[in-house]
């Protein structure tokens, strides 16, 4: 039997340490021993670390087999800052009886706001303006317009219903496509619906990705699909890098199938200083700061340290992937 007092739990969340609130006073009140390291760590970081922890607080660490075969017997439980599990192999933790706790509905309005201040940023010129007022220099790019622009929306989660929101405040025309469809959402907010994603790129200038990552959307928009976007589109991805293949989005800005390219996610976090991306000039790379405000990380905190406490302790509530 545990003791609350012996429980050690490792915090590597930096949106959790970073941003001030009651989440803080919250983890600490419990008497746990909290070890706090730099997240995302790589899987040789986490495994010189697994064994020693009762439970994980985690961001987007990569816990693999190898890593939650060494933390067994002594981790109980892990508990995700945020929604995204694709850093954590769920099925390895199954086997080996590990919970995972995650924390939805509670970033998804900031993520969208944030969705659509890349597009802006993208459609205005926002960047090579300022840099050059910046710079002393009066340069006026000409955009573009978002009214009555043509929209697609992957994935029709939280996230996505805010992004459609939006777009319908702009008086856009919105396409979308997901393998869920929300039938009561949809029945107030007028959308196009796809059977296809090949058919959704065949008719928007625009495309924004909320679908999460897994083996079957790995490289959901790789060069076939950006093929079938007319020229000078627009691609925004606030979900994970690995959705689209990258070789093929520089090469399409190169090319001009793309006009621009605005992310908050990289294959590599933080990137290597001399990926392409970011100097590239129709792209726009942020540091996956989508949910980092401080109204969102206290939210997601508070959540993901009940979540932590509610199972340790064998009380309250907490939310488990896949229950």
């Amino acid at each position: 039997m545990h003791s609350v007092m012996a429980t050690r739990i490792l915090l590597s969340t930096t949106s959790f340490q970073d941003t001030p609130g009651p989440h803080h006073e919250r983890l600490e009140s419990r008497g746990f021993e909290i070890v706090r390291e730099r997240g995302p760590l790589p899987e040789a970081r986490m495994l010189q670390l697994a064994s020693e922890f009762d439970g994980f607080l985690c961001g987007d660490d990569a816990i693999t087999r190898a890593v939650l075969e060494k933390a067994r017997p002594r981790l109980r439980v892990i508990s995700k800052y945020g929604i995204g599990l694709d850093k954590i192999d769920l099925a390895a933790a199954r086997d080996l009886g590990v919970p995972v706790l995650f924390t939805p509905g509670v970033n998804h309005t900031t993520v969208a706001e944030h969705t659509f201040c890349l597009l802006l940023a993208s459609r205005r010129h926002l960047l090579t303006a300022t840099d050059a007022t910046r710079a002393g220099l009066w340069k006026r790019p000409t955009g573009h317009e978002l009214w009555q622009q043509k929209i697609g929306v992957i994935g029709l989660g939280r996230i996505g219903q805010e992004m459609v929101k939006r777009c319908l405040g702009f008086e856009m025309e919105v396409h979308a496509f997901g393998n869920f469809w929300p039938d009561e959402f949809a029945a107030h907010h007028p959308m196009v619906r796809h059977q296809s994603i090949d058919s959704l790129c065949e008719a928007v200038g625009i495309l924004s990705l909320h679908t999460k990552l897994e083996a079957a959307s790995h490289h959901l928009i790789d060069a076939r699909r950006l093929a079938r976007l007319p020229e000078e589109a627009v691609l925004v991805n606030t979900s994970r890098a690995e959705l689209v293949d990258t070789a093929a989005v520089l090469d399409a800005l190169d090319s001009g199938r793309l006009a621009a390219y605005a992310t908050d996610v990289m294959d590599q976090e933080p990137p290597p200083p001399d990926h392409p991306l970011l100097r590239h000039p129709k792209a726009i790379v942020t540091p996956h700061i989508g949910s980092r405000t401080y109204e969102s990380v206290p939210r997601q905190a508070m959540m993901a340290a009940n979540n932590l406490i509610h199972f340790l302790e064998g009380k309250g509530e907490f939310f488990q992937a896949g229950a």
